[in-house]
């Protein structure tokens, strides 16, 4: 029988086996694989004593479509050039083709309710993408409902349909955690983010300025509040995991590194200056 560990490494295999295509691989970078997402796809459903023939088909098809977000979420509006035309295009095709082979591995398999339910999690994270990008925003708290449901809906909509008792809650705070100190990496790095631009807004509403141009003592508060927020999130990850039944050691030892993460207090903005 396989251990966790053992069917990670048997899944992804088989996801590197459908993504890898010769002209594209010549043509632009290769498909990121997110590690954290494909091990809590496999965690629940090793958890519920799926066989590995259906974790592979559960999981294989729910990381293509996350691979085809993420591979268009590459693409950017501020290239120019004949060269970079083409891979911008190049780009969208990849991610248009690591979509339909999620589609085709589901048809195949004539899993009419998979298929449905996961195309249904594609229109709420991409409906959530337009409200974060947009700043339709109308305070903190649905700027982090928003990032709950961009980084974790395709697996909502898996657990749900599986009946994985207690999953839910452990899967979404892990990944808005990680998803906010990436943010929070990211702005402290190049003050640029997408959710510190929300967050500006919220937060300085009067300011006219861009994040860039704000006083460091502003982005020093913008950092607090997420900090805040990433610990506040962390406080209900410890308190889901605790309600699951029985946890996997590997599990126990992937939340505990992202509970221990970012708790060395950062130099602020101002220092760093």
């Amino acid at each position: 029988m396989l251990n966790l560990q053992q069917k990670l490494e048997y899944v992804r295999k088989k996801i590197e086996g459908k993504i890898h295509h010769p002209f594209l691989a010549q043509n632009i970078e290769a498909p990121v694989i997110d590690e954290d997402k494909l091990f809590f796809l496999v965690s629940f459903l090793d958890d519920l004593q799926v066989s590995i023939e259906d974790i592979e088909h559960y999981v294989v098809p729910t990381m293509l479509l996350q691979i085809a977000l993420d591979t268009h979420d590459l693409v950017t509006n501020d290239l120019s050039g004949d060269a970079n035309l083409k891979h911008r295009q190049l780009t969208v095709l990849a991610g248009v083709y690591y979509s339909g082979l999620y589609y085709k591995i589901l048809a195949e398999k004539d899993n009419i309710e998979v298929i449905r339910l996961l195309a249904e999690g594609i229109e709420t994270i991409n409906d959530q993408k337009i409200i974060v990008y947009q700043q339709e925003l109308d305070g903190i708290e649905k700027l982090m409902d928003c990032l709950k449901n961009i980084e974790a809906s395709l697996h909502k909509k898996l657990v749900k349909h599986l009946h994985a008792k207690g999953w839910d809650e452990v899967i979404t705070n892990f990944l808005l955690i990680k998803r906010l100190s990436k943010e929070r990496e990211l702005f402290v790095k190049s003050q640029t983010s997408v959710v510190f631009d929300g967050l500006k807004k919220l937060i300085f509403p009067r300011h006219e300025q861009t994040v860039k141009e704000l006083s460091n003592e502003q982005k020093n508060h913008l950092v607090f509040i997420c900090d805040k927020y990433i610990s506040f999130y962390k406080e209900l990850l410890v308190k889901a995991k605790n309600k699951l039944p029985l946890v996997n050691e590997v599990v126990e030892n992937k939340i505990e590194k992202v509970l221990k993460q970012h708790q060395i207090v950062v130099k602020s903005l101002v220092e760093e200056g």
